[in-house]
Parts: structure tokens; sequence; C-alpha cells
């Protein structure tokens, strides 16, 4: 992919019942097109994509800009998916509606066919890498879930960095993905930075350690994760005993995993998983109250006892900003001018008449030949 940045910052406020109407009949039309024209497969795909799904929030008027990008976009296709019944479902949403993902997939998965289980296993997993696998300060709060009836799936969800006021949104695709435990996303759209990234390629050797200190006595664990603590606020106790860096340059590790907050060891989860037999890095993520506190212990002592460090690489691989879209209609906040109802309208109208007509598919290819060369002044890139 090529690399680039996609600014997501926190806004507040929402959309006008007028727009909100608007959006969801030009969203309609746009996914119907694409199922038709690239099936499912070719849908979830597109979805699985940051340009692509940016691309669309910006066509239907929402902000080019904004955390609300993913959560309105993302509820709108959500109730179009619903509405049409073209072969692809979602499941979840923002904030309580991501906990009712599992609920939802399973009775998706009844009326497919499905394995039900699988999938809300799958659901928890993917959270679980992007919630505490890698870790750049964002907390998650919307998971939306899409499978089509041949068990394809995608997924879209979205973190919040408080402190920053800024979004980051992952792309998941389920016949783009590997290893769930090895560079898994299909896309990842934020601002690059400090990231814990224990996912990244070639993490192997880390990955074993992580799951044997987990089966470590968890005294012995607390025991090193304190003295490395103590490092860090000035002290210079045992734990030169067990690592093998200066003072120094520990205090400076400890350091970088304290500015993604607190390293504490979880017991009753590093029990679990002892007794449990666990035996790889994807099976240790799906313990119950293994979380990012007792993953960064891990971690820590993992770089600092037995020199074998995690990735600090940020996966952010959203490519250039299609803010072009937003030139259909409009923005929601002006930029690059206000979404007028006349325009919209007539948009809506013209493509109603196109989808009707046996050569639509012609004229709206040309539409996009027309277009495909052409940019934006880019002084009129403004945020919102």
């Amino acid at each position: 992919m090529r690399r680039g940045v996609a600014e997501l910052p926190l806004h507040t406020g929402h959309v006008p019942s007028w727009l909100l109407i608007r959006m969801k009949e030009l969203a309609e039309v746009i996914v119907k097109l694409v199922v038709e024209e690239y099936g499912s497969w070719g849908f979830l795909e597109r979805i699985a994509d940051p340009v692509w799904f940016q691309a669309l929030n910006n066509i239907i008027g929402m902000d080019w800009d904004s955390s609300g990008s993913t959560t309105v976009t993302s509820a709108i296709i959500r109730d179009v998916l619903k509405k049409l019944d073209l072969g692809v479902y979602a499941a979840g949403g923002k904030g309580d509606a991501s906990l009712r993902t599992p609920l939802e997939l399973r009775r998706i998965a009844e009326r497919l066919g499905l394995e039900g289980d699988r999938l809300t296993r799958i659901s928890a997993l993917v959270a679980k890498v992007d919630g505490v696998a890698l870790q750049a300060g964002y907390q998650l709060y919307h998971h939306v879930f899409f499978v089509d009836s041949d068990g394809r799936w995608a997924v879209v969800q979205q973190g919040m960095n408080e402190k920053a006021r800024m979004a980051r949104r992952y792309h998941w695709f389920s016949e783009m993905l590997y290893s769930f435990v090895e560079t898994p996303h299909s896309g990842v759209s934020g601002i690059a930075g400090l990231a814990l990234n224990t996912v990244d390629k070639g993490m192997d050797k880390h990955q074993r350690l992580l799951v044997d200190l987990a089966s470590e006595n968890p005294r012995r664990l607390e025991s090193m994760v304190k003295q490395a603590l103590a490092i860090a606020q000035g002290d210079a106790p045992l734990l030169s005993y067990y690592s093998p860096y200066p003072v120094r340059e520990t205090r400076e590790i400890v350091k970088r995993y304290l500015k993604l907050g607190g390293v504490s060891v979880n017991t009753a989860a590093l029990k679990n998983a002892s007794e449990l037999g666990v035996n790889s890095y994807q099976e240790l993520l799906g313990i119950r109250g293994f979380g990012p506190s007792t993953l960064r212990a891990l971690a820590l002592v993992a770089e600092l006892v037995y020199e074998t460090p995690p990735s600090w690489r940020d996966p952010v691989t959203h490519p250039v900003d299609p803010f072009k879209f937003a030139y259909a209609v409009g923005g929601k906040d002006g930029v690059p001018f206000p979404v007028d109802r006349r325009t919209y309208d007539e948009l809506l109208k013209i493509l109603g008449e196109l989808t009707r007509r046996v050569r639509s598919r012609w004229a709206l290819r040309r539409l996009a030949t027309l277009t495909k060369e052409w940019s934006p002044p880019s002084e009129e890139k403004v945020p919102t």
C-alpha cells in the first residue's frame, strides 16, 4: 500500500435529519450498484479498504475528516443492507451496540446456515487484537461485523484517543487474512505514532515468549515488573540482576511502555491461561481478563529480561485521502462547500433514472472516466 495519513479528529454534534435521509438514499444506490456489479465479495473487499470507505463517507456528504465518518457511515450501510437484503449482513455498531454483536451474529448465522460460534469468536478476537495486541493509545468504542451468505466477512472498528481527541480506524477482510496474529489488517487509518505492535511481521519469537511467560509463576512476573517500575522512578533495585541493559537504557525502555498506560499483571487471567494449557498467542489473546496492561507487563519482561522486544512499528497504512469525493454534494460542516438540498435531490433523481436504464452501467463508467484524473484545489482541503 501507498502510505499516508488520514486525520479523524473527534467531532461533536449530529447529522440533521434532512441530510441523513438523503445520505441513506444515496448510499442505497451505491451499495446496490456495487453488489450487483462485483458481488458480495467485491462489496466486502471495498468496505475493508480505508480509501473506498472514506470515499463513500465523503460522497454522501459526511464530514470528510471526522471520527463520525466511521460511525455514521457504518450505521447508514448497516441500515441499507437490512433494507435491501442483498446477501450481506451487518452486526454491531457504536458503544452499547457493539456489545450486541455476538447475539446479532448468531441470529444472522442461524438465518444463513453458518456457524454462529465461529463468527462470534472471530469478532471477539479481532477486537482483542486491536485493543490488546496492538496498542497505540486508542480505546475501542465502535465495532461492526459484515458477513455474506458464504461466510466471508469484513470488520470496521474504531478507537478513540481521548487525550489527543483523535480516532483510528481498523479494517479487516477475511479473504486477505493470512493470520490473526501477523499483519492481519487490510488497512489502518489514522495518524502514525508510538505503537506497541505484537502482531507485526516477524514477531513469532516474541509471541512464543509471551505465551511461555504467561505460564510462569505470576508472583515472579509481578516482582520483575515492580522492579522495572521502580527503575523508571529513579531507583536501581534488583532488576539489574535480571536485565542485561544498563540502568539508564532500562529506564527509557520502561518509560516507553508507560506512555501507553499502566503496567500490571492480572494473575487470575494468567492462572486461567496456565490451567487451560494455552500454547499459542492467538489462544492467549482469547483468555478473559488478558488485557492491555497485562500484555504490556509480559512484553516488558520479554524485552528487559530476555532481550526479545516487540515491534514498535505503527501499522497505519491509509493511502491517499479521497477528498475529491466530497465535491459530489458538499460536506455536513461546509467543506469544501455546504450541502445543498436541491443539488442533492437532483443527483438522487439522476442516479435513480440511470439505474433503471439498461445502459446505465456504461453511462456510470463513462462518468467515472471523465473525473478520474481530476484533483481538487489543495487550498480548499481544510479541517472541518
